[in-house]
């Protein structure tokens, strides 16, 4: 798991299973631009530009380490970090996966591993490839909000460690800031 279910998690534990979804949504939808991109060469372009991946890699880490450190400074009772409607948690989904350089090469290495040259249909392949991706994702997000919004509801009952767990998971982003910054 990384930094997009991370999201996922905190979006349906502040705004329910509703805020799970359109996170999940927003990772489902960056998930097909990033696998596109890949068909479309992107990956590649990335690869022989260091100086574009580098940029990108740290605006992603940037904008994960701030999302870390607010959720690390907010006050007990203060507003969420993430907004609790529906449009901003596809955004904060969709975002922390178009920031993550790392995916869009997952993608361009995953693609051809499943394409036989002698049976390949050209885009017809790719788009049931993405489809088949997009499917699996919504069904682990569904079991992922579900769970989350289970154990949610428990966690409540002790705004102590509602808060603890808050600040964790701003830790954890801060991580996977540092961490996308500094890899190779």
């Amino acid at each position: 798991p990384g930094p997009d279910k991370l999201a996922l998690i905190t979006s349906t534990g502040q705004g329910g299973i509703r805020a799970g979804m359109a996170a999940c949504g927003g990772v489902i939808a960056a998930d097909q631009v990033l696998m596109w991109l890949a068909v479309a060469g992107m990956a590649a372009l990335l690869a022989s530009h260091p100086a574009a991946f580098t940029a990108l890699q740290w605006l992603g880490a940037a904008y994960l380490a701030w999302l870390g450190c607010r959720m690390l400074l907010a006050k007990p009772g203060s507003q969420p970090v993430l907004k609790m409607q529906p449009h901003h948690y596809f955004r904060q989904g969709a975002l922390i996966t178009l920031l993550n350089p790392k995916a869009i090469v997952f993608y361009m290495a995953f693609f051809p591993l499943f394409v036989d040259p002698a049976t390949h249909q050209g885009l017809r392949t790719f788009a049931l490839m993405a489809a088949t991706v997009a499917v699996l994702t919504f069904l682990y997000c569904l079991v992922v909000v579900l769970l989350t919004r289970f154990l949610a509801d428990r966690l409540r009952a002790n705004p102590r460690v509602v808060q603890a767990l808050e600040k964790t998971a701003g830790t954890f982003l801060i991580g996977f800031g540092i961490k996308l910054a500094i890899s190779k």
